[in-house]
């Protein structure tokens, strides 16, 4: 069973999210915020494997909160739900550490899909945005194509950080250290033209990466 923990400040919303992730046979709420300081707490108390993250919240917003989860719980998964479509909102919750994103207009459906999806720890990115990120990417570089040798290792941990999983998972699960994770990094970052975990993501969906997982 996938415990999720919701954090949303407006009840009527969050009651509705509730409903929709207790009435699926593999996931429960066994946690519930109103704000951003609430929900530290609350994950601390009841140890999910997902938190559904409102951006707007009051003493807390959405994105300090994640920066501050994932620093605490490195391996929690944490979702974005949000109505803000805008890429900045997206480049900053990734490089935050947010394993998806997903809009409050998508169909229920959709936020099912990602909330399993994120669990099972892949990255999720909602449907309607796929292609403003791309946009993005060809803008950044027009052909999206290898600027330089890329090793198959710096390949593999371009894909895992696209996935999600944070330096030091990626050296446990490689067998590596550390700084060489950073080093395979940086260097396949450099190869291809990259400035920033926005950049590994939309090349990850150029690749397919995270329909493949």
């Amino acid at each position: 069973m996938m415990r999720v923990v919701l954090a949303e400040d407006h009840k009527t919303v969050r009651e509705g999210i509730k409903m929709l992730v207790n009435a699926q046979s593999d996931m429960q709420v066994v946690g519930e915020a109103g704000d951003g300081s609430a929900v530290i707490k609350t994950v601390r108390e009841n140890h999910p494997d997902v938190v559904v993250m409102d951006i707007s919240m009051p003493e807390m917003n959405g994105l300090k909160a994640t920066r501050k989860l994932k620093s605490e719980f490195p391996d929690i998964k944490i979702l974005t739900l949000t109505r803000h479509d805008d890429e900045s909102f997206l480049e900053q919750l990734i490089g935050a550490g947010a394993s998806g994103y997903v809009l409050k207009q998508s169909a229920p459906a959709e936020l099912i899909n990602a909330i399993r999806t994120v669990g099972l720890g892949n990255a999720y990115l909602d449907s309607s945005l796929t292609g403003k990120v791309m946009g993005g990417f060809f803008s950044r570089s027009p052909r999206g194509e290898r600027k330089g040798d890329v090793s198959d290792r710096e390949l593999e941990v371009l894909r895992l950080i696209s996935l999600g999983y944070a330096n030091k998972e990626i050296a446990a699960r490689l067998g590596l250290s550390v700084k060489t994770v950073e080093a395979h990094k940086a260097n396949g970052m450099q190869k291809l033209g990259m400035r920033g975990r926005i950049d590994i993501v939309r090349y990850a969906i150029l690749q397919g990466w995270l329909e493949d997982n």
